[in-house]
């Protein structure tokens, strides 16, 4: 692996940084400790430095030679509202609340990019580091974009990155087009008529209601959207009734969507919406239903997507590199910028050895040893857009 001698020295020290941040999670909006961490790093490797962007937010401008042109590196700084099952040292000191995705280790590498290229870096032009908060379900991309992010910084591209367990160490993967799914929730409260368990002839049973509304969902994807258009529909919550012998007045229906397509997208809300409000009618329920698009799919753009394969081949070389990999049906707000530039969105292999597990679980935790690895991609990415032209 071609990994920069400087970023190889500065390992510990991001890995120092990375386990401060681990020890210390914080969720959406709410990352005032990592901002403030974030900001004075950058501000002591002398780059310009703007906060309170999406509330929590930070922005770095470094800019060097006379180039007009500019890129933006974005990393996430949010943790989830899980309770960690490690007994490491730097285990979460925040009951409640983990670094269960990595951004942890997203924030240390692109900071140890930015103090090499502060330092060292052969570009002509402007780098952003956008260190975005909210990442976990409440868009912090999008209202980072809301409040001006690229008329305050305008970019010709910007790029991201996560780490992937189960991908081996030193490897990458990326490819042009979808690269995520779109994500939606949605919520249907079905109201019927609650009464004694033992004289069901007198109400209107929203459980039984509830259960043909999920078992008739199911069908959608099965049988309504193209078996060529991959989606998912989840049913993740089922709440109603307190009491083994009444039968309640209403019940809630709650869970999430995967697809990557707007039409896919658009087809399963009407067709749940549907579904939902005539199986109630057949009953004599009510039906209130809710749907919200949440998340966008992730579409790499193909020559950012092509470039940033490069990259990574010239870091880990090309047998490391997988440029097909099957799109995740995973969701990532990443996908509101890429509306927004062209630029594309490269997995990390985090690791497949024992005792690697998925994001989103309470034993996992990002793995040190690609620190160095991926800040190395962020500085050859940025130093090969931005080249001097002698």
């Amino acid at each position: 692996m071609a990994i920069i001698k400087q970023l190889k020295d500065l390992h510990n020290e991001m890995q120092e940084w990375r386990r401060d941040i681990h020890a210390h999670p914080e969720i959406a909006f709410d990352e005032h400790r990592t901002a403030k961490i974030v900001a004075e790093k950058l501000e002591s490797f002398g780059i310009e430095v703007e906060t309170g962007i999406a509330s929590t937010g930070v922005v770095g401008t470094l800019k060097k030679g006379k180039g007009n042109r500019a890129i933006g590196l974005r990393a996430d700084l949010d943790a989830l509202p899980i309770s960690e099952a490690n007994d490491f040292e730097y285990k979460s000191k925040n009951e409640g609340l983990m670094h269960a995705c990595g951004h942890d280790g997203h924030t240390s590498m692109l900071l140890g990019a930015a103090k090499y290229l502060a330092e060292h870096g052969d570009f002509d032009g402007t780098i952003n580091f956008i260190f975005q908060p909210a990442e976990e379900n409440e868009g912090g991309a999008r209202t980072m974009i809301e409040e001006g992010l690229f008329e305050k910084y305008p970019v010709e591209s910007v790029y991201g990155m996560h780490n992937i367990p189960g991908m081996p160490v030193g490897t990458f993967a990326i490819k042009p087009g979808p690269i995520m799914a779109a994500f939606d929730i949605f919520e249907v409260k079905v109201i019927g008529k609650g009464g004694h368990a033992a004289m069901p002839q007198t109400t209107i049973d929203p459980i039984v209601i509830g259960s043909k509304i999920i078992e008739a969902f199911q069908s959608i994807v099965s049988r309504i959207i193209d078996p060529q258009d991959p989606s998912v529909l989840s049913i993740t919550q089922f709440h109603g009734g307190d009491a083994y012998n009444v039968i309640p007045n209403e019940i809630e229906i709650k869970g999430c969507t995967r697809c990557f397509s707007k039409k896919v997208q658009q087809q399963l809300e009407t067709k749940m919406k549907e579904i939902a409000e005539n199986i109630c009618k057949a009953y004599g329920a009510e039906c209130e239903f809710f749907y919200e698009q949440r998340y966008p799919p992730t579409v790499n753009s193909e020559n950012e997507a092509e470039l940033s394969g490069q990259v990574a081949i010239d870091v880990v070389g090309e047998e490391h590199v997988h440029l097909s990999p099957k799109p995740g049906m995973g969701s990532e707000d990443f996908a509101y910028m890429l509306q927004k530039k062209p630029g594309s969105y490269i997995w990390i292999g985090n690791g497949d050895g024992e005792g690697s597990c998925m994001v989103h679980n309470p034993g996992y935790d990002f793995n040190d040893e690609i620190l160095p690895i991926g800040a190395t991609y962020w500085v050859k990415m940025a130093e090969k857009i931005l080249r001097p032209i002698n």
